[in-house]
């Protein structure tokens, strides 16, 4: 079985998704992570018709890239105007890429409603387009673009634009699905009777516009195609490309198909959230084979289930594309998954079952006041620890207040003070803050630090609010979500009131008491 191609073109289509904006260091860093999985082709951009791509094709002669390809992008010639004198094709040459990808019409409601042009000049632009480029020693990659729906609107014409360019000479014709509209049954019956008119091997290029380009670019691929394009993660203008992430994933595991490497399948989960950063876009937790959602299992069912068999609900290994399983524990947990958790975090609840129970019954009644522990288990290891009685005092709250002002002439101030026991010792303190939980924040670790001088170790990265009972207005409560981190790890803290500096202050002293326990557990090593 003939291996199938890998085309990336996240550096160019990628970059069109809404809120995408790469620079050239990020397209160079970009360019190793993919040739790094092992990608046979990188399309760095349309050279020519913006400064950035000119100096990312200028830089990236200097990067030791291994596996993969690069190749510029453009269009066919301009209407009416020799090849040879073309700027976008002089600009394409001087990418000096072995390999160029153009684009073209085969759709002639754009022919004569875009370009404006006769059907037989657009012909024309394609063959001379395709030969100029080839006389030149370059290997031509010919998108045929919106081929479906000039498929479906006029068949005889839109495959005579594919025997043009493979009479004139291009080494791949990829059928692009340009308005992602196309149900996955007829692009499969349409790349099988393209197959039986032109001998040139085929690729696919699917947009996600029906949410169905991964399955049509596996379609395709089923029905003979050999070159499969696509973007990480899916990126793209408006509804996105076709994820690449998933469609390796499924060609290797799903159809045995050779693409990547086993080994550097493993790579997968890293390099979409490295690329996932970069693109300073969120990876989505439910993506499938590399989110951090895709092998969590929160059901008591499911989790009892996959402690016995994982394959009872994984359709896949998750290490085999470098991601990982993660129970979830919630409501709707049963002993097994509090078990299982239990021993994550070396809480021992011997072999009955009571101590179980009346941990899923604490942690029952905190969810039904809002509590959701799946996204904060440091606070989760906390409550368990507390429901034991395992769980040191390191500290005792006395009180404290929060004043925030407001002067006419200046910015508005936050003033936090607090009042705090450590054993026998009283500490009372005051910080100035950004804001209530910053000054809050500063005004505790001001008290605790010559007790626990790791504190300075400490700083919160993240805040999150959402209200849970929207219909209350003001009144309604709240959760808030702290995330910390210290030189060697990141943790989650939650707390609900209907005060939000009340539900701040719940989440920001498990925050620092998990620091606080982390580092005792550290020290007993």
């Amino acid at each position: 079985m003939r291996p199938i191609e890998l085309y990336d073109t996240t550096l160019r289509d990628g970059s069109q998704s809404e809120g995408i904006s790469f620079s050239v260091s990020d397209k160079l860093k970009i360019c190793e992570q993919l040739d790094l999985l092992g990608i046979h082709f990188i399309e760095g951009g349309w050279p020519g018709t913006n400064s950035k791509d000119g100096q990312f094709f200028r830089e990236a002669r200097k990067l030791k890239i291994k596996n993969s390809k690069l190749v510029a992008f453009g269009s066919t010639r301009h209407a009416n105007a020799k090849a040879s004198n073309d700027n976008i094709l002089n600009g394409l040459l001087n990418a000096d890429t072995e390999y160029i990808t153009i684009f073209g019409k085969s759709w002639d409601l754009h022919v004569t409603d875009v370009f404006r042009v006769d059907l037989e000049e657009n012909l024309r632009m394609i063959d001379d387009s395709i030969k100029y480029l080839k006389a030149k020693g370059r290997k031509v990659f010919y998108d045929a673009e919106h081929f479906f729906d000039g498929y479906n609107g006029n068949k005889e014409y839109a495959l005579k634009t594919l025997k043009v360019a493979e009479s004139s000479g291009a080494d791949r014709i990829i059928l692009c699905d340009t308005n992602g509209g196309s149900v996955t049954s007829q692009v499969f019956e349409i790349v099988e009777e393209v197959r039986g008119a032109v001998r040139t091997p085929l690729g696919i290029h699917s947009h996600n516009d029906s949410d169905m380009a991964v399955a049509n670019s596996i379609a395709a691929v089923q029905a003979g195609c050999i070159q499969v394009q696509g973007t990480m993660n899916g990126y793209g203008e408006r509804c996105g490309n076709a994820n690449l992430v998933s469609v390796i994933a499924n060609l290797k595991l799903k159809l045995g198909m050779e693409c990547v490497s086993w080994m550097t399948l493993r790579e997968l989960t890293e390099v979409a959230r490295f690329v996932a950063e970069i693109a300073n876009m969120k990876l989505q937790d439910n993506q499938p084979y590399v989110g951090h959602s895709a092998f969590a299992h929160k059901a008591g069912v499911h989790v009892n289930a996959i402690l016995k068999n994982p394959k009872t609900y994984e359709h896949v290994d998750p290490h085999a594309v470098g991601n990982h399983r993660r129970l979830l524990i919630s409501e709707l947990s049963g002993k097994s998954m509090i078990m299982k958790k239990a021993e994550d975090f070396n809480i021992d609840l011997g072999k009955g079952s009571l101590k179980s129970k009346k941990i899923l019954k604490a942690l029952q009644e905190m969810e039904g006041k809002g509590y959701h522990f799946e996204s904060a288990e440091a606070s989760l290891e906390l409550l368990m620890k507390r429901v034991m009685k395992k769980l040191k005092d390191f500290f005792v709250l006395e009180n404290f207040r929060v004043i925030i002002e407001k002067k006419k002439s200046s910015k508005m101030s936050t003033e936090a003070t607090i009042k705090l026991k450590v054993g026998k010792e009283l500490e009372h303190t005051a910080s100035l803050g950004d804001g209530p939980v910053n000054a809050l924040d500063s005004a505790l670790r001001k008290a605790l630090k010559n007790f626990y001088p790791k504190l300075g170790e400490m700083h919160l990265t993240d805040y999150k609010v959402r209200v849970l009972d929207e219909k209350e207005g003001t009144a309604a409560r709240v959760r808030v979500l702290i995330q910390s981190q210290d030189k060697t790890d990141s943790w989650w803290t939650m707390g609900v009131s209907e005060n939000i500096i009340e539900a701040s202050w719940q989440a920001l002293i498990d925050s620092v008491e998990y620091k606080l326990l982390k580092d005792m557990k550290n020290t007993k090593k």
